[in-house]
């Protein structure tokens, strides 16, 4: 006969502190939290190797955009110099390709709460808040590494091949892949159900990347438009990687970039404005992931 006190979680909880009986005691709580942290960060990466199709499939939307549209739209923008729109076009390249899998970390949250992994990690002896930013670090480094496959492409858009260029759009790729997981989980929490989750973040996708800039300069918008690139995060990632890429090239560019009332921002304060943005997301979103666990 079943008893209160021999519930699923408090059975669960019984065997994952005799799994690691040091947890409660002698091993200190900060060790703990990052194991915790090291696990889901694992297994996220696990899952990016393990899925080498969807890895492709991730990867073959945005190499058609950089080769398909971006050639295609370079000769009407400058017949004369076609690359030089291809390299414009690159850094948007870019984001799309880490812009759906950190996103997609949301997915991941709602799929383990579905089949109930999520009430099985719920039982470890570590905050609530540990393992959901486990599962944003883990989706951000997933999804900045299939931007980095990207980087092979670079001669394609005229962009050098140069080892500081590449380590500096990939420290970007990362801050970027993170604050889009911490957004991605920020809607997973309120969301329970996947098909509700698709929809809209299909809805949100979309708008965010045509408005960032990645596809032409903003800086020809109607005002109310180009008011709405600038309280669009992507903007911000868009600009930085494009400023940070032409930054090694010798070839003026197309646009003058992001601007505030005509002053363009530092790289490090557009960097600065995801840094605050995601810190900001991951808060709100470890808030309500630890309500909507109790």
């Amino acid at each position: 006969m079943n008893h209160p006190a021999y519930s699923g979680s408090t059975v669960s909880r019984t065997r994952v502190e005799q799994a690691h009986p040091t947890d409660t005691g002698t091993q200190p709580r900060l060790r703990r939290e990052l194991r915790a942290v090291r696990v889901l960060w694992q297994r996220e990466m696990i899952r990016l190797f393990r899925s080498r199709a969807r890895l492709l499939m991730t990867l073959l939307t945005p190499l058609l955009f950089l080769c398909v549209l971006g050639i295609g739209m370079g000769r009407m923008v400058d017949p004369d110099s076609p690359g030089s729109y291809l390299a414009y076009v690159f850094p948007g390249a870019l984001l799309m390709a880490v812009q759906m899998p950190a996103l997609g970390i949301g997915s991941s949250l709602v799929w383990d709460r579905e089949v109930g992994f999520l009430r099985e990690m719920l039982v470890a002896p570590v905050r609530r808040s540990t393992l959901l930013v486990g599962k944003c670090m883990g989706g951000a480094t997933a999804a900045a590494a299939q931007g980095a496959i990207l980087l092979i492409f670079a001669g394609v858009a005229g962009v050098p091949y140069h080892p500081w260029l590449f380590v500096l759009l990939f420290l970007q790729l990362l801050l970027i892949s993170m604050t889009l997981a911490a957004l991605g989980a920020l809607v997973a929490v309120w969301i329970k159900r996947m098909e509700t989750f698709q929809t809209v973040l299909g809805l949100i996708t979309m708008p965010l990347f045509f408005l960032s800039g990645a596809l032409f300069t903003t800086d020809g918008l109607p005002g109310w438009l180009h008011t709405l690139t600038l309280v669009n995060p992507l903007s911000y990632a868009v600009d930085a990687l494009r400023r940070t890429t032409q930054s090694f090239m010798s070839e003026a560019p197309l646009s003058a970039g992001l601007t505030w009332n005509g002053v363009q921002p530092p790289v490090l304060l557009e960097l600065l404005v995801m840094c605050v943005l995601g810190a900001a997301a991951l808060a709100l979103a470890a808030r309500g992931f630890a309500r909507a666990a109790e």
